[in-house]
């Protein structure tokens, strides 16, 4: 039999929810996945592909493996280095599993699947820039695919999948763009894997004696809430858990990236939220942000470039701040090496960050029947600058990360023997200004994160016995950059991505989803940037079906 309903993990034995007809993506009428992201941009030459597997049945839980073969008629450089990915799952009923694709220990696409229908079958597609990892594409190397699926009687979805990588050739007189000279995974074993951080103290770590030739270096970090952790933005303190019928270790979650034990980096956590998650009638058809194809925070580590240039050996680790069982981690390394150089020297000039130390306000009331109501309001917060230098064969190359990153979730919260409310505002934002000096002149790079989430859940109780769940969700995510050299702009880009999903979920008095109502959904994505590129696209839903798809909005 399927497993009854709980708060925040609403079970997928779906037997008896009302239904959408099956149609095609993006198509009017249709409830199969659609999202509004872009595709990755492409060059105009002729791309060599090379397929790492195809229909893959995920039927077991187990990874499945593969061979990767570098394209023989497209010799690196490369333009770009592009992975496509198409994913499907029969009709029935499944969990949303969590996918990862290793090309040797390196992830190359980590994300989540859609949740299917007793009658209703999905398909997708993602896409993931690899240009930057051009370099282990260069050699044969084994490959895995980690999408652990259960079936059996009770769990009939199987999930499908195919991959291939696109090598794009260089146009004429092309310079090729800028890539790692070495990428080194952080994960678990020569075929990849991720790593299970449980607590503040679990760490997915290197010791590496590096090349001596480091001229920047950055850290793609991705850190995924799984069991205790997926839902962590609804999380109190540990002793308000058991009151609040939530969460513990507090609504607070961060990765920290350290060399030596000593602090040399955040990655924020972006509140991912699976297609199974809270109501799995919210995302359908429109997923979350980023919930099919996370998308990696890097972090950059070019100031401590001369400290790993030195030919010791050094512990370069990630952890999550918080964690309570747990996050799966994995990390990538990216090198940039002086290659007039065998030897770079120079210093860390200065270092101000420091491990978190989050604030926890609480205003709670019980009455003397019991009710609770009240907020708990939990924030954190870094201001730090990091300094370095390194001595290259083309002069002296100052570096200096300067971070103002600001974390705030209040949650307000109605408790009752029928009720149960919880209403959670929550941010992030990250202001980023990395200036470099060399023989050129001064380079200021500034960016920006913003990242709301305002989710709001009422669980109530009928008079039957049964329950009914209504839920409203916001999610953000935002980006802009600008460039600058010797005070002149040269660059800039903006993404905002939203998701805006609300449902009415019934529950039989066994705990098993009997229908929803009030369903509506939406998505707007807008890029752009000052080399020309505009995406703009719009998709909104009603009844757990696409209603209308709107392109090019402020691209004119």
């Amino acid at each position: 039999m399927p497993t009854p309903f709980s708060k925040f993990a609403v079970t997928l034995a779906v037997l008896l929810v009302f239904l959408s007809a099956f149609a095609t993506a993006q198509t009017i009428g249709s409830g199969n996945t659609a999202t509004a992201d872009p595709p990755v941009p492409h060059p105009n030459t002729t791309p060599c592909t090379v397929q790492l597997f195809s229909g893959f049945e995920f039927n077991i839980y187990a990874p499945e493996s593969f061979t990767y073969t570098p394209p023989a008629d497209c010799p690196g450089p490369w333009a770009a280095v592009i992975l496509q990915a198409n994913f499907s799952i029969t009709a029935g009923i499944q969990y949303d599993r969590t996918a990862n694709i290793w090309i040797g220990p390196t992830n190359v696409y980590f994300g989540t699947t859609a949740e299917d229908q007793p009658g209703e079958g999905r398909h997708w597609r993602i896409e993931r820039d690899l240009t930057d990892y051009s370099s282990i594409f260069t050699v044969p190397q084994d490959g895995t695919v980690d999408l652990f699926n259960i079936v059996n009687s009770t769990y009939t979805g199987i999930l499908y999948g195919s991959a291939e990588v696109l090598f794009y050739p260089l146009a004429p007189n092309q310079q090729p763009p800028s890539t790692a000279d070495q990428v080194i995974a952080f994960s678990g074993g020569p075929t990849g894997g991720t790593v299970a951080l449980n607590t503040t103290t679990s760490l997915l770590e290197q010791t590496l004696t590096l090349p001596t030739n480091i001229e920047s270096a950055f850290l793609d970090v991705f850190a995924q809430g799984q069991s205790t952790d997926e839902f962590w933005y609804f999380c109190v303190p540990s002793d308000l858990a058991g009151e609040l019928e939530s969460c513990g270790n507090t609504a607070f979650r961060e990765s920290e990236v350290t060399i030596d034990g000593n602090p040399a980096g955040v990655a924020p956590v972006y509140p991912w939220i699976f297609t199974g998650g809270i109501d799995p009638e919210l995302w359908i058809p429109i997923p979350g942000v980023q919930t099919l194809n996370f998308k990696p925070y890097r972090v950059n580590l070019t100031p401590f470039a001369s400290l790993l240039d030195d030919g010791q050996p050094h512990t370069i680790a990630l952890s999550v701040f918080n964690a309570d069982s747990y996050f799966s981690a994995t990390a990538t390394l990216l090198l940039y090496l002086d290659s007039g150089s065998t030897l770079v020297s120079g210093a860390v000039t200065g270092n101000t960050l420091a491990v978190p130390a989050p604030n926890i306000t609480t205003n709670l009331h019980t009455a003397p029947n019991g009710n609770v109501s009240g907020t708990v309001n939990t924030t954190s917060g870094h201001n730090f600058q990091i300094s370095g230098y390194v001595n290259t064969s083309h002069g002296t190359v100052t570096t200096t990360v300067a971070q103002n990153i600001n974390f705030s979730n209040l949650q307000s919260f109605k408790i009752q023997p029928a009720l149960d409310e919880q209403n959670v505002k929550q941010n992030t934002t990250i202001h980023s200004v990395v200036t470099t000096k060399n023989q050129s002149g001064t380079t200021v790079n500034t960016v920006n994160h913003t990242w709301p989430l305002t989710l709001d859940y009422a669980f109530v109780v009928n008079s039957d016995g049964s329950y009914t769940q209504t839920t409203s969700i916001n999610q953000y995510f935002e980006r802009d950059q600008e460039q600058r050299h010797n005070g002149q702009p040269t660059y800039f880009s903006l993404v905002k991505n939203r998701v805006t999903p609300t449902d009415t979920l019934y529950i039989s008095s066994e705990g098993y989803i009997t229908g929803n109502a009030n369903q509506s959904s939406a998505q707007s994505y807008f890029a752009s940037d000052s080399k020309g590129y505009c995406y703009s696209k719009t998709l909104k839903a009603a009844a757990n079906v696409l209603t209308a798809i709107t392109n090019g909005v402020g691209c004119n």
